[in-house]
């Protein structure tokens, strides 16, 4: 009988996270068959079948949910070993697989690819637009290296890191740019736009509106903030977006911005990994940067009551 090895784990793993064994040969970069033979191989190791085999899809039994497990706990320790050969305290290289939540990717993305890649000419990032349920399961199976999400999160597992804090800003038409500024008491009789469900800034807007049954006539929902804003601009209602995306999704809009009076809605963008991770020290340094550069080139806290479309 073969022995086990990490090429069974990595291409199960594989074949667990895409549920088709010609993605998860596409992923892999071999051949589908070459895939099926390495699977077939761990099942006669672990001595029963990991997988229910269909023509479009694959299910992983209670035998392979549970060699899944143990699968990825290898396979993260694996990926922190060869971290090991980067020292904590010297200049990171290799590759840095982020990602980042929807609502924060646009804005600060490229400023930070820039900075990251002038202070760290070895390193390549790999970046990933993706939820913050998403970013944060991939970070706990070592698929992502650090996410860039809204704080605070409630896995004890990951390090916290704060950048910055940013306040939440009313878009209207520009029509009613003169109007007075909505209370979040009022904000609630307003048709008001909202991302789709999944996305943490939808969630935020919610509370703040202290809405907690939604009505559909209520509300309407968008992909994007983009989105959003045009809609806005096509007087169908209001939305909130958060200060960063302003000067981005605004321009081409025919809509006015005004900024809320009192205490504000309001998030904390941070940086999140596992608390194992040997690479913390050096982490903490990107934080460091991020956190410049989204002072120097993101937050800008002269967007309040402007129109849009001038």
């Amino acid at each position: 009988m073969k022995s086990l090895t990490l090429k069974h784990l990595r291409y199960f793993e594989a074949l667990a996270t895409h549920g088709h064994f010609g993605k998860a040969a596409t992923a892999s970069a071999i051949s589908q068959p070459a895939l099926s033979i390495q699977i077939k191989e761990l099942e006669a190791i672990m001595g029963g079948p990991l997988v229910e085999r269909a023509a479009r899809e694959t299910r992983l039994t209670a035998l392979g949910e549970d060699v899944l497990k143990h699968s990825r706990e290898i396979l993260t320790r694996v990926e922190d070993l060869g971290k090991l050969v980067q020292s904590p305290s010297g200049p990171l290289s290799g590759r840095l697989r982020i990602g980042v939540i929807p609502t924060v990717a646009p804005y600060l993305l490229p400023s930070i690819i820039k900075a990251m890649s002038q202070r760290f000419p070895q390193l390549t990032i790999e970046p990933k637009e993706t939820i913050t349920e998403s970013v944060i399961r991939e970070i706990l199976d070592s698929r992502l290296d650090v996410g860039v999400v809204a704080l605070p999160m409630s896995e004890p597992s990951l390090r916290e890191f704060s950048l910055f804090n940013e306040d939440f800003l009313l878009v209207r038409p520009a029509r009613d740019a003169s109007l007075p500024m909505p209370s979040s008491s009022q904000l609630r009789t307003m048709r008001l736009l909202l991302l789709e469900e999944g996305h943490c800034f939808r969630d935020q807007a919610l509370s703040f509106c202290s809405i907690r049954n939604i009505e559909p006539q209520q509300v309407m929902e968008g992909s994007s903030l983009s989105t959003l804003v045009q809609m806005v601009g096509a007087g169908i209602g209001v939305t909130l977006i958060p200060e960063m995306a302003v000067g981005l999704e605004t321009r081409s809009a025919d809509v006015s911005i005004a900024r809320f009076q009192d205490t504000p809605p309001a998030r904390t963008i941070g940086l999140v990994w596992r608390k194992t991770n040997p690479l913390s020290e050096n982490l903490l340094k990107i934080g460091a940067i991020i956190r410049k550069t989204a002072e120097e080139n993101i937050l800008n806290p002269g967007h309040s009551d402007q129109t849009a479309a001038e």
